[in-house]
């Protein structure tokens, strides 16, 4: 590809609300363009990089045996209504009628229409295990749409469904997936791991997530520093401590006037976060409350949460004015004392002893506070996020926490939608067997913005090789004024065309500056540079899009160079 014939449209300067690198970076280098909040066209390059990543993803799918196949965007209530989750969905499923009234959804996901397929044309035994992929566009009407298309409204993923006569073969095609994801994160140049995962609104039990390492990744992975343990913080188990000690403090009741956060209580009482506790109240399956109480410095994991017999799923915090008519006090005063109702203990905070909590008044608060001794009997449970330093729940090491970017989610779903859904095979029997499915999902436009996130300097974007827009680019100086330039770059450029190199030639009528800037912008893994001094010496100066420094080679051996630099 020559400039002269396709549109380079960087800025150098990226818009206010562009937040992070990655939206920066793709408004800079005119990958994207916004037309609305959460909604982009993919600019001429952007796409280019798409279907790079379209290529290995369907590489590697098709490799795997799965059979590629496209679904509509647009959704019939009906299949919705029949999974049960038209109304479990939420908001973010946009909703809508057509001219005859008829409701329909903007498909965020495609478990409904694809069991329905299997529901028409799977009808024995003998057809599974079989597994459907598409690369198609979902719409999930995020309430607060961020940080480009990381998290957008509109987007492109590739989603894959398996069916299976039981769970042993699930489990097989599973495993597959699993490979088949490494396979394709591999190719990409990612720098990735697969960690443990909860299902979320997909449902099913087994789960793992594909984590991009990055500094500024919105989810949070904990790994084991002596082992193979990896889990996303969702998932991480926290393990029971032991039994508290015995009390050594009576409990007293202090005046605490206008104080109600953990740091406001600590630095008044003089105590740390570790020494107290906080209460949060919830609801019941039968609208009454439940309390669950943390050490104070730690974090309720709502995921673990809302898996607690009796607790509404899902998870529902209590207002204010419930808590203040059913208690007798505000948000901030909650303690365990004289509390009749339910009360589940996190592990960490069920083996304290003298400690500080609100004493259910409003401007007080008790310290010497023990459990047993002060308080009604306690449910013992695993409430709280991982910290940094806990024991891993395998048994072996300590968790460390670091940030990631997901790009990939894969499910074993069980028989949730082929239950609701009535979607069976005759099974060897000779009866009729509701099938059981896997999900398998890939964010094919999250995946450039995550390869951004790791891999960025501050003069642009460095692309791994597999999804860069162009793998090398030509920078000509003189291109249009030097006719010994300007056949040597032709020849190049023919010559690199012919060795199948995805080759840009910058023809344009820039100063060599902006095409350098443009090049290490667009992130292009390397660069050829030439000049009148080249045409003399015979000599072509390369660089490297990783690295600073910049080489001379002999022109003729330019190519078999290049092919050689190719990871």
């Amino acid at each position: 590809m020559k400039s002269s014939d396709f549109l380079i449209s960087t800025v150098k300067e990226a818009p206010n609300d562009a937040q992070i690198i990655s939206h920066q970076l793709m408004i800079r280098a005119g990958l994207i363009s916004k037309l609305a909040s959460g909604l982009y066209s993919y600019l001429p390059i952007g796409l280019k990089i798409i279907q790079k990543v379209e290529k290995i993803v369907r590489e590697e799918m098709n490799k795997s045996k799965a059979l590629e196949l496209l679904m509509p965007i647009a959704h019939p209530a009906e299949l919705w209504q029949e999974s049960k989750r038209w109304e479990e969905y939420g908001p973010e499923l946009l909703r809508f009628k057509d001219r005859h009234d008829r409701d329909f959804c903007f498909g965020p996901t495609h478990e409904e229409v694809i069991t329905n397929i299997a529901k028409q044309y799977l009808r024995s035994y003998k057809q599974l295990p079989i597994n459907f992929y598409q690369i198609q566009t979902k719409f999930r009407d995020e309430i607060r749409p961020r940080f480009g298309v990381m998290r957008s409204r509109e987007f492109i993923m590739k989603d894959a469904y398996s069916f299976h006569i039981d769970e042993k073969s699930l489990d097989e095609t599973y495993k597959v997936m699993y490979q088949t994801y490494c396979n394709i994160f591999d190719r990409i140049g990612f720098n990735y791991r697969a960690v443990l995962a909860d299902s979320g609104a997909i449902g099913g039990e087994s789960s793992h997530e594909f984590h991009v390492l990055a500094d500024s990744g919105e989810d949070a992975i904990c790994f084991s520093d002596s082992s193979d343990f990896s889990a996303n913080i969702e998932r991480t188990e926290t393990l029971p401590q032991g039994e508290p000690n015995a009390p050594s403090k009576n409990l007293e009741l202090i005046e605490t006037p206008g104080v109600k956060t953990i740091a406001d209580v600590c630095n008044l009482l003089n105590v740390k976060p570790t020494s107290s506790i906080k209460t949060l109240i919830v609801e019941s399956e039968d609208d009454s409350l439940i309390a669950l109480v943390l050490r104070g410095d730690h974090e309720l994991n709502e995921v673990k949460a809302s898996k607690i017999q009796g607790i509404k799923q899902p998870l529902q915090m209590t207002d204010e004015e419930k808590v203040l008519k059913k208690l007798g006090c505000s948000f901030g005063s909650i303690g365990v004392v004289n509390l009749n109702i339910p009360i589940i203990v996190d592990y960490s905070a069920a083996c304290m002893s003298d400690f500080v909590c609100g004493a259910n008044e409003d401007d007080k608060h008790y310290i010497g506070v023990n459990w047993g001794r002060d308080t009604k009997d306690i449910i013992a449970s695993d409430l709280r996020n991982v910290v940094s330093g806990d024991p891993s729940p395998d048994g072996k090491g300590k968790i460390e926490i670091k940030r990631g970017i997901e790009v990939g989610h894969i499910f074993q779903l069980g028989t949730k939608y082929s239950d609701s859904m009535n979607a069976n095979v005759i099974g060897e029997d000779g009866r009729a067997v509701n099938m059981n499915m896997g999900c398998y999902g890939i964010g094919v436009t999250r995946i450039i913005a995550a390869s951004i996130e790791q891999s960025h300097d501050d003069r642009g974007i460095i692309f791994p090789e597999a999804i860069a827009p162009f793998e090398l680019v030509i920078v000509p100086i003189n291109y249009n004024k030097s006719s010994r330039v300007q056949e040597l770059a032709n020849q190049l450029y023919q010559d690199c065309q012919e060795k199948n190199i995805d080759v840009l030639l910058d023809d344009r009528k820039e100063r060599p500056g902006i095409m350098f800037a443009d090049s290490e912008l667009l992130g292009i893994p390397h660069r050829f540079v030439l000049s009148d001094t080249h045409a003399d010496n015979g000599k072509i100066e390369y660089k490297s899009r990783k690295s600073s420094d910049k080489i001379e080679v002999d022109y003729k051996e330019a190519v078999s160079f290049i092919l050689d630099q190719f990871d």
